[in-house]
């Protein structure tokens, strides 16, 4: 092979195939034709540049660095990346969901307060299970020190507990033994030292505080003896300064400064040595004025703002006219004058937590924050809070608060679009799908999940009955697959909607729990070639087989993303990110091209047995009731008179 260097006059400008120039020394080489077929002729010289655009060159694939692992002929890279596992789309659609209102009357309290009722083994609605999902993840972000920095713990309490967590952390790691015991008890011991030297500082820093209070006590003593003392006198500075006023101060800068500087002195100060008659002046010297001692002029404020009489604003008038005011007196109460028992002091960590984050993103401030009424006055508002679980920890989050605690739903089962108000990057009300998703895939999630389940979630997909603003929890799905028999549900775990199959009863022959694993290995591969994604990661959970299984279709059917850690090294150093490829299958199940009506009672047929359709006394009532056009003397004569009997009266009379 020829270099960049070694090519010749002739082949540096000759791109014809056909070029038949005499063969010579440092002028031209002879045509060759590619090695590996691409129907390409060059001189040999060419052939290492060749080799950068040969389509035929086995090359890595454009997303190596995203963890692709595959190698294909450059002419092929296009086309791969339609199919390139590395080639991954996350889904960004969000939505909002709001806390319960108890005080909006058309709020569903009631349907909130009986769904907790339902018990486990029913099957949840679909809005009702996306509902409890959502507020795990809303726990889990929602931090209580923001709200609550009163009942934090201390600072010292905190990093004390933190260091017993660390030396116990330490301590199991030098009893399991292995290469890191050493490491682990150097740790161990530098981090007692640490703390031996913190402690001695502390105690340094109060010692340096004990004697600098003793010693701004003796300065203190000082300064008392000195008021006691007769004022010492001062050295008379006058002839030793270089002011133009000071007496001597030509001679003193004639010695000191160069005969240049000397003269500009002269030059911007002469009008003031005129003055000060350092220069014979036209004035007597005792006439002349001059600089006494210079001392600081105390500033002095003076508040002289007064609100004028023509200033009044409604029910703020009696905070400036103090004599309108009525006579007050300071009186000490305490709670146990409100009757109330100690019980109902403390609140409800999740409740209180909820609406003071609410208030905060809705109204834009905290409860209770401090506000500036007018030019004077400022409203100080204070919001206390006890709870059982006090004090916290400073990164406490709701969630762990709730652990121990029963769970309750107090987000509303409607979700709301984001706006430019919520953005996800400042609500905390905000939910994003996040899923990860092979870019082939993207399409047919977007409009299965999120365009046609969970936008048209509440009252067309799923339909509630009218009543369940009392409380009643029924619920339909009115569609299901039209080319799959399956139902819909939401997988709390996996935090995805699924395709469930309906499947008939299971027939006798059988041979156990697990009989796909007695099936030869190539039939199961052909069978998990048929699921959709999201069973295949779920196939790949039963057994160690068909883990395998699965597996020989990552590379086709999975998706391949860097998982970013820290490096988990012992040597003492700082830690750094690192990333690794994970394959994994993706959350998407069988696409669905339509739907059809589910065969479920039609909702009539529940309003029939509901317990919450009650009609009214006046229905119910089997005696006649007349008509408010009827006179007293008609209605008091006849009680048994029909519309009928009134309008045949009225025409005899006529």
């Amino acid at each position: 092979m020829g270099s960049r260097g070694r090519q010749h006059l002739h082949c540096d400008s000759c791109y014809s195939r056909r070029c038949r120039t005499r063969v010579e020394a440092s002028v031209s080489c002879a045509l060759v034709p590619c090695g590996l077929l691409c129907g390409a002729v060059f001189h040999l010289c060419k052939e290492e540049e060749h080799l950068l655009l040969c389509p035929n060159v086995r090359v890595p694939c454009l997303n190596a660095d995203h963890g692709c692992p595959l190698q294909m002929p450059r002419s092929c890279r296009a086309a791969h990346l339609q199919e390139c596992p590395a080639s991954v789309v996350c889904c960004s659609m969000d939505w909002l969901r709001w806390p319960v209102d108890e005080t909006n009357p058309h709020g569903n309290v009631a349907l909130q307060e009986n769904v907790q009722k339902e018990h486990e083994g029913q099957q949840e609605a679909l809005d009702l299970a996306m509902a409890r999902v959502d507020q795990c993840e809303l726990y889990q972000r929602l931090e209580m020190e923001p709200l609550y920095p009163e009942l934090m713990e201390e600072q010292e309490e905190e990093e004390q507990r933190e260091e017993e967590q660390r030396e116990e952390e330490q301590r199991e790691e030098v009893a399991c033994g292995g290469v890191a015991n050493d490491v682990a008890q150097e740790n161990l011991e530098r981090s007692k030292s640490e703390e031996t030297v913190r402690t001695e500082r502390r105690d340094d820093a109060q010692d340096a505080g004990r004697s600098e209070v003793r010693e701004k006590g003796v300065d203190h003593q000082e300064t008392d003896d000195k008021t006691l003392r007769p004022p010492e006198p001062q050295p008379d500075t006058s002839k030793t300064g270089q002011a133009p006023w000071q007496e001597g101060v030509m001679e003193r800068l004639k010695e000191e400064l160069t005969p240049q500087e000397y003269n500009m002195y002269v030059v911007h100060h002469g009008r003031m040595l005129m003055a000060f008659g350092q220069i014979q002046a036209c004035t007597p010297r005792e006439k002349d004025f001059v600089y006494g001692s210079l001392e600081p002029i105390p500033v002095q404020t003076l508040r002289s703002f007064k609100v004028p009489d023509s200033y009044h604003y409604r029910r703020r008038v009696h905070l400036y006219d103090t004599a309108a005011r009525a006579p007050r007196e300071p009186r000490g109460v305490d709670t146990s004058d409100l009757g109330s028992s100690e019980d109902l002091w403390f609140s409800e960590e999740d409740t209180s937590t909820l609406l003071g984050y609410a208030e905060r993103e809705v109204m834009g401030h905290k409860i209770s924050e401090s506000k500036a009424a007018d030019g004077l006055y400022v409203d100080v508002g204070t919001q206390t809070h006890r709870f059982h679980s006090a004090p916290l920890s400073r990164r406490t989050t709701l969630a762990q608060v709730m652990e121990v605690k029963p769970q309750r739903l107090l987000l509303q089962l409607q979700t709301e679009s984001v706006t430019g108000r919520h953005s996800r990057a400042t609500c905390v009300f905000s939910f994003l799908c996040g899923h990860t998703f092979h870019r082939r895939e993207f399409a047919t999630h977007f409009r299965n999940v999120h365009g046609e389940i969970q936008t048209c979630l509440s009252g067309w997909f799923e339909q509630r009955c009218p009543l369940s603003y009392l409380g009643c929890t029924y619920s339909r799905r009115r569609f299901q697959p039209a080319s799959h028999r399956a139902s819909v549900y939401y997988d709390q775990e996996l935090r995805s909607f699924n395709l469930r199959p309906t499947l008939g009863a299971p027939s006798g022959a059988g041979g156990g729990a697990d009989s796909l694993s007695s099936l030869p290995y190539e039939v199961l591969c052909h069978v998990a070639s048929f699921l959709d994604s999201l069973s295949l990661s779920q196939l790949a959970l039963v057994s160690r087989l068909l883990r395998q299984v699965c597996s020989s279709l990552l590379q086709d059917r999975g998706m391949v993303t860097l998982h970013w850690e820290k490096d988990t090294s012992s040597h003492g150093g700082a830690k750094r990110w690192r990333s690794r490829p994970v394959w994994r299958f993706s959350h998407l199940f069988s696409s669905v091209d339509s739907w059809r009506t589910s065969d479920v009672p039609p909702m009539s047929a529940h309003l029939k047995v509901c317990p919450f359709y009650q009609t009214s006394e006046e229905q119910q009532q089997s005696r006649r009731v007349p008509l408010p056009g009827m006179s007293e003397k008609l209605r008091s004569s006849q009680k048994g008179a029909t519309l009928v009997d009134l309008l045949t009266r009225n025409r005899q009379h006529q």
